[in-house]
């Protein structure tokens, strides 16, 4: 059994920092071509240093505006000067803020609908059709085209009263999830997400400097005791998009410890 990322190229948003950027990392280290994209220019321009500067190798970056669809043409652009194709989407990129369900004028709903479910719609729309295009040129009658996987959260199907619009816009990428596999289906392109618990990126670390008891909360409410490392959701992420998971489609992998199973704790996913 293989989980093979040797010659395909990976299209990676939201991956100037925490879990997008360790996934690219790991999707590189495994053979990968892998195109960082991120509206963080300056934080981008700071981790392909080690990769000189993005201009060479198998990493390169990408910044601008995902949720604009001009620039989602110009990262598939980006990518296919860089690297003749795409075979692998992930939509890392997302966002996570508070809600006040009685304030007429918050806009949160609005924003992480646009930022956590639209914009990776619109982007695996876009590299879809390139899938397509390159099967057909390619000649390509039968085996796969290409994968998308979306990163989700277990709070789709929990419930904070203050996280409503991410709770919200992460339950309706699932079904996204689900809907767009078996639209894709027909062409051989598999569409599948992951669903993370609480995971040890930069944010959740900063968060639970400042509070022992958030920590203990999420490690007493996971089964397996802990707190989960970027690397494990990494190799998740590769998992899906590996050859290997050749008949997994419009599924929604939950990699949280257990937590899932025993409810919801204050402290949100991260």
């Amino acid at each position: 059994m293989s989980f093979s990322l040797t010659g395909k190229t990976a299209i990676v948003t939201g991956a100037a920092n925490g879990i997008g950027l360790a996934i690219a990392r790991h999707f590189g280290d495994q053979g990968a071509n892998v195109m960082l994209a991120d509206m963080d220019e300056d934080a981008l321009a700071e981790e392909m240093e080690p990769y000189g500067g993005g201009e060479d190798g198998n990493m390169r970056s990408f910044a601008g505006d995902l949720r604009k669809k001009l620039t989602q043409a110009n990262l598939l652009s980006a990518t296919i000067d860089a690297f003749d194709r795409v075979d692998i989407l992930v939509n890392a990129s997302r966002q996570v803020m508070s809600t006040d369900p009685l304030d007429l004028e918050d806009k949160s709903l609005d924003l992480l609908l646009e930022q956590n479910l639209r914009a990776g719609y619109r982007l695996s729309q876009t590299i879809a059709r390139r899938m397509i295009a390159q099967a057909e040129t390619d000649g390509l009658e039968d085996g796969p085209v290409g994968t998308i996987v979306n990163l989700s959260s277990i709070a789709a199907h929990q419930v904070h009263p203050d996280l409503l619009a991410y709770s919200v816009s992460t339950a309706a990428l699932n079904q996204l999830t689900r809907s767009l596999a078996v639209a894709l289906a027909p062409h051989r392109i598999r569409v599948n997400a992951v669903a993370f618990g609480s995971v040890m990126s930069e944010s959740l670390r900063a968060s639970l400097a400042e509070s022992h008891a958030s920590r203990e909360a999420i490690v007493s409410r996971t089964p397996l005791g802990r707190i989960a490392a970027a690397a494990e959701l990494a190799e998740a992420v590769q998992f899906l998009a590996s050859d290997t998971a050749g008949f997994i489609t419009g599924q929604v992998l939950t990699v949280d410890g257990g937590r899932g199973l025993l409810g919801a704790v204050d402290t949100p996913a991260h």
